[in-house]
């Protein structure tokens, strides 16, 4: 599978998208949709944050245009060594250490708005938009 391009995107960047965050849709114009993708982890917090069956049916539609990595045992696996060593210094949460683990499997930079919650983490390419 070719992910040279791939850019991970994290929950939180697909929910500004919802909110019409123009800067966070602007930089995945830029990206472009084929180069877009998502954990599993984050479909389902989307989904999980569906306030209703319109909008539930909204994401599901949405979902289906984006390239889905889905966790495996390696992802796993290095999800939980990362919550050893971080939940107590940094407050790594298991949905953040299950997409920096997809990140890092597939070796793709990762862009989120929440930069400290994965700046910490070695051999994890953060994507900047400056």
């Amino acid at each position: 599978m070719e992910t040279k391009n791939l850019i991970l995107c994290d929950t939180n960047i697909i929910i500004e998208v919802y909110k019409g965050n123009p800067k966070v849709i602007n930089v995945l114009e830029k990206i472009g949709q084929n180069n877009i993708a998502i954990s599993d982890v984050t479909c389902g917090e989307l989904l999980y944050g569906a306030r209703n069956k319109k909008e539930l049916q909204m994401i599901k539609k949405d979902l289906k245009k984006l390239m889905v990595f889905s966790i495996n045992e390696e992802i796993s696996s290095q999800a939980i060594n990362l919550i050893e060593r971080f939940t107590l210094s940094n407050h790594l949460n298991l949905p953040d250490a299950l997409i920096a683990s997809t990140a890092k499997y597939y070796d793709l930079n990762l862009y989120t708005l929440n930069v400290k919650d994965f700046r910490y983490i070695e051999k994890l390419n953060i994507f900047s938009n400056d």
